[in-house]
């Protein structure tokens, strides 16, 4: 593995434990310019993994609660009148960071949910005709509660296929919660967190991933798997071009992780359930018998065969 990377997941585990897989896929999707759905009850630890992201990257970090009454305009910004120089003057939002932690954001009402579709899809927003460009990098870690908690809706499909990950921390093992009580007695751990990488090196990683190679035969295996999810029984809805694009530049930042320039069919297999299960809609039969959008990612590699070839 890359030794900075390696050196900075370390760091990171200080204050987050026994989640080394899903520190792992946030570097993944951070790398591929991408936006982060941690779908979780609350408690286990979403905030606390972003605050150790930021202080190890040192990345500005912005944190908003979601709550119904909260407005576009305090994503986005907005303009206001100032009296002493007789012009509108713009007023930055809380989505003018490197990392932005948008809590809960299923509790929050459609119409600020619409504003984050343009500043995470395009890295930047527009206020009163004007565009204002977003810090780089930039990346939404967005929590979730799960769907039927109190105050809570679906997002909608567009906002979903946004994500280009959707990750699950879940309960701590039985010994990593002991370790956890045991840290939080006398400190914060995020309080040993060092510094390692900076936005700079964050950008320089991304521009090598952007040069990892692709064969023929990779692209082909990547939509043999998204075409699979259009065309399975119990999928009522497959996965977007959107989801190819985003199999494709996460298993580039895999293979780069692993100290790779060329994707193998390894790395598409260690991306795809995190990158397409959330865009599937499964059908009512599937629902009704408890089958999972990871099992259907998990059953189409399966039944997919690798690509041989020679790099």
């Amino acid at each position: 593995m890359n030794q900075e990377i390696k050196q900075a997941i370390q760091e990171i585990k200080k204050a987050v434990i026994g989640k080394d897989e899903v520190i792992m896929k946030i570097f993944v999707t951070l790398l591929s310019r991408g936006h982060i759905l941690l779908e979780d009850i609350p408690g286990v630890g979403k905030t606390n993994l972003a605050l150790a992201l930021s202080r190890c990257l040192q990345m500005d970090y912005h944190r908003i609660q979601l709550t119904p009454d909260i407005m576009p305009s305090d994503i986005v910004g907005f303009t206001m009148y100032n009296p002493q120089t007789q012009q509108f003057e713009y007023k930055e939002g809380i989505a003018f960071c490197h990392l932005l932690l948008a809590d809960e954001m299923n509790r929050t009402s459609s119409k600020t949910q619409a504003a984050l579709l343009e500043l995470m899809e395009e890295g930047q927003m527009t206020v009163d005709g004007k565009t204002y460009t977003l810090p780089q990098p930039f990346c939404v870690i967005a929590t979730q509660n799960p769907y039927g908690s109190a105050g809570t809706q679906l997002l909608p499909d567009s906002q979903m296929d946004r994500f280009m990950s959707c990750l699950s921390l879940g309960y701590p093992q039985f010994q990593e919660e002991i370790d956890i009580m045991k840290k939080r007695q006398t400190s914060n751990p995020l309080d040993d967190i060092h510094p390692v990488l900076t936005p700079d090196t964050i950008l320089q990683y991304q521009q090598k991933i952007d040069q990892v190679y692709v064969h023929d035969d990779i692209y082909h295996y990547i939509m043999q798997i998204i075409t699979a999810t259009r065309t399975h029984s119990q999928v009522e809805q497959g996965a977007s071009p959107r989801g190819s694009l985003a199999l494709m530049k996460t298993a580039k930042a895999y293979a780069f992780l692993n100290e790779r320039d060329y994707v193998i069919p390894q790395d598409i297999q260690y991306v795809a359930s995190m990158i397409l299960a959330h865009r599937l809609i499964l059908t009512y039969d599937a629902k009704m018998n408890k089958i999972s959008a990871h099992q259907i990612i998990a059953e189409i590699l399966k039944t997919i065969g690798e690509p041989q070839f020679k790099v």
